[in-house]
């Protein structure tokens, strides 16, 4: 990076973004430029008055204005880092929080090589990584007007018939035959009900979005690839792979498990080790999906009639490796459940970390084998 001379670091924000500029050949402090505001006219002045693009390194930190200022830079011809917020170095005593000094502080430590980058999704990577949030939203939607009807009606003293199971299907006729004297408590019940139907509807209509990105989008072999392994169906399988992206940008799986935040924290010094809880410090999305796709490796391993439809047309390598997870998987929920008395959630946090592992290792295969036949045409 010997022609780089000019090291920028941007505090963005919705409305305005706070620049600040560090040299190469100098060994003060960055000096302030200003703010301009977060317009793409603005952003093309400021990079004309900062010189030649070649010789300008620019960072920002990831958050809420998402990856558009990036894209924006590189179709400029900039180099743009987009930085990890957790783990930017913080001065201890540091006590004053400016926009300003937040500028000055990211240009010093990217001339100093001190940022940690994240990955930059392309624009479809992060267009189906919305359509699965925007399913999650809508699921965790859905819970919540359920919750809300079931207090509506504990409140009222109504409760379902016996041996009704709650939102079976004899429960929804159940709850339609419902009618209240009051008007007002009647709009209310209907409304309640008819919230619910509406979010259904809306999660059938993203989950025939996310299919037919299963099918026919560059992510399909890979989605494909992770269905063949155990409780890993096209809904988790299209979560996944639109979380991490790229398999390949990972060098091991413990990268991946630590991307994810399900590997132990950890305070050693000297002789003592100490282990405690998971970090949480990646990507909670992935967390969560990887924990509840591990909880089907409770059971021995077995190939069901549902496995073997999904693995049709997988390649026998990806077969194999989804196998071996089923038996070393459930091996260790055993060992940890039996042998050392672990609690079934935290065996099942160990067996998700595992998972990953093997998720990995084929996600991979698929990957390289896309990149052969690419390289061959």
């Amino acid at each position: 990076m010997d022609h780089i001379t000019k090291y920028v670091g941007m505090d963005v924000s919705k409305e305005k973004i706070a620049v600040a500029v560090a040299d190469s050949d100098s060994r003060e402090g960055a000096r302030y430029w200003g703010e301009i505001p977060h317009r793409i006219e603005d952003i093309r002045k400021l990079i004309g008055r900062l010189g030649d693009v070649k010789q300008l390194r620019v960072c920002y930190e990831a958050g809420p204005t998402g990856y558009l200022l990036e894209r924006q830079l590189v179709s400029m011809g900039v180099a743009c880092v987009v930085v990890a917020p957790s783990l930017i170095p913080k001065q201890p005593g540091n006590r004053v929080k400016t926009d300003r000094r937040d500028a000055q502080r990211l240009a010093e430590l990217l001339r100093a090589g001190e940022l940690t980058p994240v990955w930059v999704p392309g624009e479809e990577d992060e267009a189906l990584r919305d359509l699965v949030r925007a399913r999650e939203d809508a699921k965790e939607d859905l819970l919540r007007a359920k919750h809300r009807i079931g207090k509506f009606l504990l409140r009222r003293g109504i409760r379902e018939p016996v041996g009704v199971r709650p939102w079976s299907a004899k429960y929804r006729v159940w709850l339609k035959g419902l009618k209240f004297d009051s008007s007002a408590l009647q709009t209310t019940f209907d409304e309640y009900r008819l919230s619910i139907e509406e979010i259904e509807s809306r999660i059938e209509r993203l989950e025939s979005e996310i299919h037919a990105q299963a099918q026919e989008s560059k992510h399909a072999p890979v989605i494909k690839a992770l269905q063949a392994f155990r409780g890993i169906k096209e809904i988790a399988a299209a979560t996944i792979v639109a979380e991490v992206g790229s398999f390949l940008r990972f060098r091991s799986p413990r990268q991946v498990m630590g991307y994810s935040g399900v590997v132990p924290s950890e305070y050693s010094s000297g002789m003592a080790v100490r282990r405690g809880k998971i970090t949480k410090t990646g990507n909670s999305h992935l967390r969560r999906i990887a924990v509840e796709c591990a909880w089907s490796y409770r059971y021995p391993p077995a190939m069901s009639a549902a496995i073997k439809k999904r693995q049709e047309g997988v390649p026998a390598n990806i077969q194999a490796i989804a196998w071996k997870a089923q038996i070393r998987l459930h091996k260790k929920y055993r060992h940890l459940i039996l042998d050392k008395g672990k609690s079934a959630q935290v065996a099942i946090t160990a067996v998700a970390r595992e998972l990953l592992g093997f998720l990995w290792a084929a996600a991979c295969e698929v990957e390289k084998q896309k990149l052969r036949q690419a390289n061959a045409a």
